[in-house]
């Protein structure tokens, strides 16, 4: 016990009640024992509503990002760790390296505290092994119906080195595409762990931080063109994305595309296409074709990259349109997605 708080917090059993969103006692006992348990370090220990913190020289890179998946347990990760993952990307592919998150929960009356730990635990282990803290953040409850147990903001900060200047529309005809590894991972392992789409599958989230595969890639070869995560709608929405901000057309070859085996079955048995399926540890680069070697070889030798693989260039196209060499040796339009494949992915 505590003088501040003489009766502690009932993790295993007790649920989120409205009290613990109305800046009282009870909300400071909830992130005194949960939240600043788990993710305790010397800013957030500062307790303000702010953190203050030195940042080294260099262009200043900040992202934020919403975290609403179902649901919020999957298999290789949780919303906790996704969150950390999600925003550490965005940040890293700017070529920054990032430096500290904050994160915001939104609570639903009745949320049980020991998911909420879970997902908190695994928040905290996601932030140390990425060398990222969490170093303020704030936390409301809104009630029972009004919510789906808990939605998570975070946002990350970074510091870009003088000398790089990666951006989405810096591609150049006859730059290189590069992918890290395998499409779809992410978006198969929520759809088997959804209720109504279940199918027996070994595939788990690809979910991970990728700043250090970046700053090795970066190291290597200073000068690329672009780097981007393709997450909601895969790499299709993606390399559309990059083709638009560039104003160059995108050529891809579909036998050099990495896709499980596993990843294939599924989505032919749920009519998806997996270039559209989210990725949430997976990055796309582009760069200059004479860099493309030896940029395979950093990402080959990083444990996130040992797949990685040269899948097209980029063409001279005013319309922007991404194509794709079938297997079947034909061509056909990878488009934009169009609507909704699968709501709640991230």
């Amino acid at each position: 016990m505590s003088k501040r708080f003489p009766l502690r917090l009932n993790i295993r059993e007790g649920a989120v009640d409205m009290s613990h969103g109305s800046g009282g006692r009870a909300m400071a006992q909830l992130i005194d024992e949960l939240f600043v348990r788990h993710l305790d370090n010397e800013l957030l220990r500062q307790a303000n509503d702010q953190a203050q913190f030195q940042v080294p020289g260099g262009r200043m890179v900040m992202s934020t990002d919403g975290h609403v998946i179902s649901p919020l347990f999957f298999p290789g990760g949780d919303i906790g760790s996704l969150a950390v993952h999600g925003t550490i990307n965005d940040v890293a592919m700017s070529g920054a390296r990032p430096l500290y998150l904050a994160v915001g929960f939104i609570l639903e009356e009745g949320f049980p505290l020991a998911d909420l730990e879970r997902v908190v635990a695994s928040m905290s282990a996601a932030a140390s092994r990425a060398g990222v803290p969490v170093v303020t953040g704030d936390t409301k409850v809104v009630e029972k119906g009004k919510g789906d147990g808990v939605f998570i903001t975070t946002t990350g900060i970074g510091v870009v080195p003088d000398g790089v200047n990666i951006s989405g529309d810096r591609a150049r005809p006859g730059d290189a595409v590069l992918l890290s590894g395998t499409m779809g991972d992410h978006g198969v392992a929520i759809m088997s762990s959804r209720e109504n789409l279940e199918f027996e599958t070994s595939i788990e989230s690809d979910s991970a931080a990728l700043h250090t595969l970046v700053a090795e890639m970066v190291a290597a070869v200073p000068d690329i063109h672009c780097l981007r995560d393709p997450t909601r709608g895969g790499l299709a929405t993606t390399l559309n994305e990059l083709a638009l901000q560039s104003g160059v057309g995108i050529r891809l070859e579909e036998r050099a595309i990495p896709v499980r085996p596993q990843v294939n079955a599924a989505c032919e048995l749920l009519g998806l296409d997996p270039l559209y399926v989210a990725n949430e540890g997976k990055l796309i680069c582009i760069c200059e074709r004479r860099n493309a070697d030896q940029l395979l070889a950093v990402m080959r030798a990083h444990p996130l990259g040992t797949e990685a693989a040269l899948v097209g260039e980029v063409v001279e196209d005013e319309d922007g349109f991404v194509t794709m060499e079938t297997s079947f040796g034909g061509s056909r339009v990878v488009d934009w997605l169009a609507g909704e494949q699968l709501p709640r992915i991230c």
